[in-house]
């Protein structure tokens, strides 16, 4: 029997549903956190876990990115998603949506906040969104936890060194 899922319901927000990464100190003014993340050319010189990334910094384009596989060593998948929210320099979001081939949509925001003139913190959430995405954070929230401390470790020491 095929259930008719709502439009809303496509993108319903579960609090049990997100992954937060660690929160890490850097000791960099905001603006230059916010530069290297939206560098998307640049990500393979400092990311462990997005290691290509192409795409323009615009409200609904396409970002393509290869991801380091958490779950299968040395390999690497690739991923389209698209941007849905710039606010310099504090958030960068971008969204995979529903396709009815793959009803997995999910949101991803990095969040730089300012400590000082030459400090901040970063973090970043992925939101599994939608009645499905409880299934797909009991699956791959541990590994996509893993892969976004990896990053905020990565970013932290990429900008300090």
């Amino acid at each position: 029997m095929n259930e008719t899922i709502s439009e809303a319901d496509k993108l319903a927000f579960d609090p049990d549903a997100v992954v937060e990464s660690v929160t890490v100190e850097i000791a960099a003014p905001a603006e230059k956190v916010w530069d290297v993340l939206v560098d998307f050319e640049r990500y393979r010189e400092w990311n462990p876990f997005c290691v290509e990334a192409e795409g323009v910094l615009a409200l609904g384009e396409p970002l393509k990115m290869k991801l380091k596989s958490y779950t299968a060593p040395n390999e690497y998948f690739d991923n389209v998603e698209f941007i849905c929210e710039i606010d310099p320099p504090r958030l960068v979001s971008w969204s995979a949506p529903w396709v009815d081939q793959w009803p997995y949509p999910a949101r991803r925001d990095q969040f730089v906040v300012s400590t000082g003139s030459a400090s901040c913190e970063y973090y970043s959430t992925d939101a599994f969104l939608g009645p499905y995405g409880i299934h797909v954070m009991r699956f791959a929230g541990p590994w996509v936890k893993r892969a976004f401390d990896d990053t905020a470790y990565a970013l932290k020491a990429y900008i300090e060194g």
